[in-house]
Protein backbone atom coordinates (compact mmCIF):
# COMPACT_ATOMS: atom_id res chain seq x y z
CA UNK A 1 0.00 0.00 0.00
CA UNK A 2 2.91 2.09 0.77
CA UNK A 3 4.41 1.32 -2.23
CA UNK A 4 1.78 1.94 -4.54
CA UNK A 5 1.00 5.86 -2.44
CA UNK A 6 4.60 6.25 -3.20
CA UNK A 7 4.15 5.22 -7.17
CA UNK A 8 0.45 7.60 -7.00
CA UNK A 9 2.61 10.30 -5.98
CA UNK A 10 4.87 10.20 -9.08
CA UNK A 11 1.75 10.03 -11.30
CA UNK A 12 1.74 6.33 -11.69
CA UNK A 13 -1.35 4.35 -11.94
CA UNK A 14 -2.95 7.64 -11.05
CA UNK A 15 -6.39 9.22 -12.91
CA UNK A 16 -5.88 10.65 -16.80
CA UNK A 17 -7.24 13.46 -18.96
CA UNK A 18 -8.64 13.81 -22.09
CA UNK A 19 -9.90 16.72 -23.81
CA UNK A 20 -12.44 17.08 -26.40
CA UNK A 21 -13.42 19.99 -28.39
CA UNK A 22 -16.46 20.17 -30.11
CA UNK A 23 -14.68 22.15 -32.64
CA UNK A 24 -11.28 23.32 -32.41
CA UNK A 25 -11.69 26.68 -34.63
CA UNK A 26 -13.31 29.80 -33.41
CA UNK A 27 -12.79 33.60 -33.64
CA UNK A 28 -12.35 36.59 -31.09
CA UNK A 29 -15.19 37.05 -29.11
CA UNK A 30 -16.99 33.77 -29.79
CA UNK A 31 -16.48 30.55 -27.59
CA UNK A 32 -14.81 26.78 -27.52
CA UNK A 33 -16.79 24.40 -26.54
CA UNK A 34 -16.15 20.90 -25.00
CA UNK A 35 -15.51 18.16 -22.31
CA UNK A 36 -13.01 17.19 -20.22
CA UNK A 37 -12.92 13.37 -19.73
CA UNK A 38 -11.31 11.88 -16.57
CA UNK A 39 -10.95 8.19 -15.74
CA UNK A 40 -10.04 7.40 -11.91
CA UNK A 41 -6.80 5.35 -11.54
CA UNK A 42 -5.64 2.32 -9.13
CA UNK A 43 -7.07 4.44 -6.37
CA UNK A 44 -9.07 6.71 -4.81
CA UNK A 45 -7.75 10.68 -6.59
CA UNK A 46 -8.72 14.19 -4.34
CA UNK A 47 -9.35 16.25 -7.22
CA UNK A 48 -8.49 19.87 -5.92
CA UNK A 49 -9.35 21.57 -8.96
CA UNK A 50 -9.89 21.42 -12.87
CA UNK A 51 -9.15 24.49 -15.17
CA UNK A 52 -9.01 25.25 -19.01
CA UNK A 53 -6.77 27.93 -20.72
CA UNK A 54 -5.59 29.03 -23.76
CA UNK A 55 -1.97 29.21 -24.10
CA UNK A 56 0.35 30.31 -26.87
CA UNK A 57 4.03 31.26 -27.46
CA UNK A 58 5.24 34.79 -27.05
CA UNK A 59 8.42 36.56 -27.44
CA UNK A 60 10.04 38.01 -24.92
CA UNK A 61 12.68 40.85 -24.38
CA UNK A 62 15.04 40.54 -21.48
CA UNK A 63 17.72 42.89 -21.49
CA UNK A 64 19.78 42.67 -24.94
CA UNK A 65 17.94 39.31 -25.51
CA UNK A 66 14.89 37.84 -27.11
CA UNK A 67 13.26 34.62 -25.94
CA UNK A 68 9.92 32.77 -26.42
CA UNK A 69 8.20 31.81 -23.40
CA UNK A 70 4.74 29.77 -23.19
CA UNK A 71 2.07 32.25 -21.48
CA UNK A 72 -1.62 31.65 -19.97
CA UNK A 73 -3.72 34.52 -20.95
CA UNK A 74 -6.90 33.23 -20.21
CA UNK A 75 -8.08 31.59 -17.44
CA UNK A 76 -11.67 29.60 -16.51
CA UNK A 77 -12.16 26.75 -13.94
CA UNK A 78 -14.79 23.94 -14.54
CA UNK A 79 -14.40 22.52 -11.28
CA UNK A 80 -14.40 22.47 -7.83
CA UNK A 81 -12.63 19.48 -5.22
CA UNK A 82 -14.35 16.40 -5.29
CA UNK A 83 -13.02 12.77 -4.96
CA UNK A 84 -12.73 10.37 -7.81
CA UNK A 85 -13.19 6.85 -7.35
CA UNK A 86 -10.71 4.38 -8.97
CA UNK A 87 -11.72 3.23 -13.23
CA UNK A 88 -14.74 6.09 -12.21
CA UNK A 89 -15.27 7.79 -15.58
CA UNK A 90 -16.21 11.60 -15.57
CA UNK A 91 -17.09 13.97 -18.13
CA UNK A 92 -17.44 17.83 -17.33
CA UNK A 93 -18.72 19.96 -19.80
CA UNK A 94 -17.50 23.95 -20.49
CA UNK A 95 -17.82 26.36 -22.42
CA UNK A 96 -14.63 28.93 -22.65
CA UNK A 97 -15.20 32.33 -24.45
CA UNK A 98 -12.23 33.68 -26.70
CA UNK A 99 -10.91 37.16 -25.34
CA UNK A 100 -11.67 39.98 -28.19
CA UNK A 101 -7.83 40.77 -27.91
CA UNK A 102 -6.86 36.83 -29.16
CA UNK A 103 -4.45 36.91 -31.63
CA UNK A 104 -5.42 35.36 -35.27
CA UNK A 105 -3.67 31.89 -36.37
CA UNK A 106 -5.38 30.93 -39.12
CA UNK A 107 -6.19 32.62 -42.48
CA UNK A 108 -7.98 31.19 -45.49
CA UNK A 109 -7.29 27.83 -43.93
CA UNK A 110 -4.03 28.13 -43.45
CA UNK A 111 -1.85 28.22 -40.70
CA UNK A 112 -0.05 31.79 -40.13
CA UNK A 113 3.81 31.03 -39.83
CA UNK A 114 5.00 31.58 -36.53
CA UNK A 115 1.85 31.52 -34.79
CA UNK A 116 0.77 28.94 -32.10
CA UNK A 117 -2.16 28.41 -29.65
CA UNK A 118 -4.08 25.40 -27.34
CA UNK A 119 -6.36 25.10 -24.96
CA UNK A 120 -4.58 23.66 -21.88
CA UNK A 121 -6.38 21.94 -19.37
CA UNK A 122 -5.14 21.48 -15.69
CA UNK A 123 -6.32 18.51 -13.08
CA UNK A 124 -4.59 19.34 -9.80
CA UNK A 125 -4.71 16.34 -7.64
CA UNK A 126 -3.93 16.21 -3.91
CA UNK A 127 -0.71 15.02 -2.95
CA UNK A 128 0.27 14.08 -6.55
CA UNK A 129 1.83 15.21 -9.98
CA UNK A 130 -0.73 17.22 -11.15
CA UNK A 131 -2.59 16.47 -14.69
CA UNK A 132 -2.60 18.24 -17.72
CA UNK A 133 -3.72 18.19 -21.64
CA UNK A 134 -3.37 20.41 -24.27
CA UNK A 135 -5.60 20.55 -27.92
CA UNK A 136 -4.90 22.92 -30.50
CA UNK A 137 -6.93 25.70 -31.39
CA UNK A 138 -7.31 27.28 -34.60
CA UNK A 139 -8.54 31.46 -34.40
CA UNK A 140 -10.16 32.61 -37.13
CA UNK A 141 -10.42 36.18 -38.44
CA UNK A 142 -13.65 38.41 -38.01
CA UNK A 143 -15.10 39.66 -40.80
CA UNK A 144 -13.36 43.16 -41.06
CA UNK A 145 -9.95 41.08 -40.09
CA UNK A 146 -10.73 39.46 -43.49
CA UNK A 147 -10.88 42.56 -45.71
CA UNK A 148 -8.20 44.39 -44.39
CA UNK A 149 -6.36 41.57 -44.76
CA UNK A 150 -8.02 40.80 -48.16
CA UNK A 151 -6.66 44.58 -48.95
CA UNK A 152 -3.02 43.81 -48.28
CA UNK A 153 -3.21 40.80 -50.66
CA UNK A 154 -4.88 42.65 -53.49
CA UNK A 155 -2.22 45.32 -52.99
CA UNK A 156 0.51 43.62 -53.69
CA UNK A 157 2.32 42.62 -49.95
CA UNK A 158 3.65 39.32 -49.49
CA UNK A 159 3.23 37.67 -46.08
CA UNK A 160 6.91 36.91 -44.25
CA UNK A 161 5.55 35.87 -40.71
CA UNK A 162 3.78 36.53 -37.23
CA UNK A 163 4.58 36.61 -33.67
CA UNK A 164 3.18 37.91 -30.93
CA UNK A 165 5.38 40.29 -28.65
CA UNK A 166 4.94 41.02 -24.92
CA UNK A 167 4.05 44.88 -24.11
CA UNK A 168 1.91 47.20 -24.56
CA UNK A 169 1.09 50.10 -27.17
CA UNK A 170 0.43 53.43 -26.67
CA UNK A 171 -2.36 54.96 -26.44
CA UNK A 172 -4.45 51.57 -27.36
CA UNK A 173 -6.85 50.35 -24.90
CA UNK A 174 -5.30 46.86 -24.59
CA UNK A 175 -5.93 44.27 -21.86
CA UNK A 176 -3.93 41.66 -22.96
CA UNK A 177 -0.57 41.43 -22.15
CA UNK A 178 1.13 41.29 -25.57
CA UNK A 179 0.25 42.58 -28.85
CA UNK A 180 0.26 40.80 -32.38
CA UNK A 181 2.50 41.42 -35.77
CA UNK A 182 1.47 40.61 -38.99
CA UNK A 183 4.64 40.97 -41.29
CA UNK A 184 4.55 41.84 -44.89
CA UNK A 185 6.94 42.50 -47.45
CA UNK A 186 6.12 45.90 -49.24
CA UNK A 187 4.42 45.66 -52.17
CA UNK A 188 6.07 46.93 -55.58
CA UNK A 189 4.34 50.30 -55.17
CA UNK A 190 5.65 51.24 -51.82
CA UNK A 191 8.63 49.68 -51.86
CA UNK A 192 9.85 52.12 -54.90
CA UNK A 193 9.50 54.70 -52.47
CA UNK A 194 12.01 53.14 -49.75
CA UNK A 195 9.90 51.18 -47.75
CA UNK A 196 11.11 47.43 -47.16
CA UNK A 197 8.13 45.99 -44.56
CA UNK A 198 4.86 46.63 -42.88
CA UNK A 199 3.83 45.32 -39.88
CA UNK A 200 -0.21 45.10 -39.17
CA UNK A 201 -1.68 45.14 -35.53
CA UNK A 202 -5.11 44.51 -34.47
CA UNK A 203 -6.20 45.31 -31.18
CA UNK A 204 -10.01 43.82 -31.20
CA UNK A 205 -12.90 44.73 -28.71
CA UNK A 206 -16.53 44.00 -28.84
CA UNK A 207 -17.37 47.71 -30.91
CA UNK A 208 -14.27 47.70 -33.41
CA UNK A 209 -10.28 47.38 -34.05
CA UNK A 210 -7.89 49.85 -33.56
CA UNK A 211 -5.29 48.65 -36.70
CA UNK A 212 -1.83 49.92 -36.20
CA UNK A 213 0.82 50.24 -39.07
CA UNK A 214 4.66 49.95 -39.12
CA UNK A 215 6.58 51.02 -42.26
CA UNK A 216 9.93 50.18 -42.35
CA UNK A 217 11.74 52.62 -44.56
CA UNK A 218 15.01 51.51 -45.49
CA UNK A 219 18.61 54.36 -45.18
CA UNK A 220 20.33 55.77 -48.55
CA UNK A 221 23.44 56.41 -49.06
CA UNK A 222 23.73 59.48 -46.54
CA UNK A 223 20.45 58.75 -44.40
CA UNK A 224 19.15 56.25 -41.95
CA UNK A 225 16.69 53.74 -42.12
CA UNK A 226 13.76 54.66 -39.44
CA UNK A 227 10.02 53.47 -39.09
CA UNK A 228 6.68 55.08 -38.80
CA UNK A 229 3.46 54.45 -37.13
CA UNK A 230 -0.05 55.28 -37.80
CA UNK A 231 -3.23 54.16 -36.09
CA UNK A 232 -6.49 53.58 -37.24
CA UNK A 233 -10.01 52.96 -35.52
CA UNK A 234 -12.64 50.75 -37.44
CA UNK A 235 -16.18 49.24 -36.37
CA UNK A 236 -17.09 45.76 -37.06
CA UNK A 237 -19.98 46.98 -38.77
CA UNK A 238 -17.81 48.98 -41.71
CA UNK A 239 -16.96 45.58 -42.87
CA UNK A 240 -18.97 45.58 -45.99
CA UNK A 241 -19.32 49.48 -45.94
CA UNK A 242 -16.39 50.44 -47.73
CA UNK A 243 -13.66 49.70 -50.36
CA UNK A 244 -10.85 48.33 -47.94
CA UNK A 245 -7.85 48.58 -50.82
CA UNK A 246 -9.11 52.43 -51.46
CA UNK A 247 -8.76 52.51 -47.19
CA UNK A 248 -5.63 50.63 -46.69
CA UNK A 249 -3.81 52.16 -49.10
CA UNK A 250 -5.04 55.62 -47.97
CA UNK A 251 -3.52 54.43 -44.48
CA UNK A 252 -0.51 53.33 -46.16
CA UNK A 253 0.00 56.32 -48.15
CA UNK A 254 -1.01 58.44 -44.97
CA UNK A 255 1.88 56.82 -42.87
CA UNK A 256 4.48 56.78 -44.98
CA UNK A 257 3.93 60.20 -45.81
CA UNK A 258 5.11 60.89 -42.23
CA UNK A 259 8.47 60.44 -43.31
CA UNK A 260 9.41 63.80 -44.50
CA UNK A 261 7.69 65.30 -41.57
CA UNK A 262 9.90 63.22 -39.31
CA UNK A 263 12.90 64.26 -40.72
CA UNK A 264 15.51 66.14 -38.49
CA UNK A 265 13.36 66.08 -35.53
CA UNK A 266 15.14 65.08 -32.57
CA UNK A 267 14.39 61.86 -31.64
CA UNK A 268 13.56 60.74 -35.12
CA UNK A 269 13.18 56.80 -35.91
CA UNK A 270 13.93 56.08 -31.99
CA UNK A 271 12.04 53.31 -30.63
CA UNK A 272 8.99 55.29 -28.14
CA UNK A 273 5.65 54.90 -26.53
CA UNK A 274 6.01 51.15 -25.38
CA UNK A 275 4.93 51.35 -21.33
CA UNK A 276 8.69 49.79 -19.73
CA UNK A 277 9.88 46.85 -19.48
CA UNK A 278 7.92 45.13 -22.06
CA UNK A 279 7.72 46.35 -25.63
CA UNK A 280 10.14 47.79 -27.77
CA UNK A 281 8.55 49.56 -30.75
CA UNK A 282 6.13 52.60 -30.66
CA UNK A 283 2.96 53.30 -32.63
CA UNK A 284 2.07 56.90 -33.15
CA UNK A 285 -1.46 57.86 -33.64
CA UNK A 286 -3.39 58.34 -36.68
CA UNK A 287 -7.04 59.87 -37.65
CA UNK A 288 -9.90 56.78 -37.34
CA UNK A 289 -12.81 56.30 -39.58
CA UNK A 290 -15.50 55.70 -37.09
CA UNK A 291 -16.28 53.29 -34.15
CA UNK A 292 -14.65 54.01 -30.72
CA UNK A 293 -12.90 51.42 -29.31
CA UNK A 294 -14.21 50.26 -25.90
CA UNK A 295 -11.85 48.26 -23.40
CA UNK A 296 -12.04 44.39 -23.97
CA UNK A 297 -14.44 42.74 -21.30
CA UNK A 298 -12.00 40.01 -20.73
CA UNK A 299 -9.49 40.02 -18.09
CA UNK A 300 -6.13 38.32 -18.96
CA UNK A 301 -3.84 35.79 -16.71
CA UNK A 302 -0.87 36.85 -18.25
CA UNK A 303 1.53 34.22 -16.87
CA UNK A 304 4.61 32.26 -17.76
CA UNK A 305 3.65 28.62 -17.92
CA UNK A 306 6.55 26.45 -17.18
CA UNK A 307 7.39 24.40 -20.62
CA UNK A 308 7.79 21.00 -19.29
CA UNK A 309 4.01 21.28 -18.61
CA UNK A 310 3.47 22.27 -22.17
CA UNK A 311 6.12 19.78 -23.32
CA UNK A 312 4.08 16.50 -21.38
CA UNK A 313 0.99 17.24 -23.32
CA UNK A 314 2.11 17.88 -26.88
CA UNK A 315 2.82 15.04 -29.08
CA UNK A 316 3.82 14.47 -32.97
CA UNK A 317 3.61 17.78 -35.33
CA UNK A 318 2.48 19.64 -32.52
CA UNK A 319 5.51 19.88 -30.37
CA UNK A 320 7.03 21.15 -33.18
CA UNK A 321 4.79 24.00 -33.41
CA UNK A 322 5.63 25.01 -29.77
CA UNK A 323 9.34 24.65 -30.34
CA UNK A 324 9.49 21.45 -28.33
CA UNK A 325 10.36 19.02 -32.16
CA UNK A 326 13.73 16.95 -32.57
CA UNK A 327 15.54 19.86 -34.32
Amino acid sequence: MVFKKMLSAFGVGGPSVDTVLANPNTRPGLALEGQVNLVGGDSPAAIEHIAVSLVTRVEIEGGDHEYAGIMEFYRMPVSGAFELAPKQQLSIPFQLPVPWETPITDVYGQRLHGMTMGLRTEVAVARAVDKSDLDQVAVHPLPVHERILDAFARLGFRFKGADLERGHIYGVQQTLPFYQEIEYFAAPQYAAQGVNEVELTFVTSQSGIDVVLECDKRGGFLTPGHDVFGRYTVAHADADRVDWVQVVDGWLRETTGRYGQLRGQAGFGAPHGYHAPHGHHGHGRGPGMGGVVAGAALGAVGGLVAGEMIEDAIEGDFAEDWGFGDD
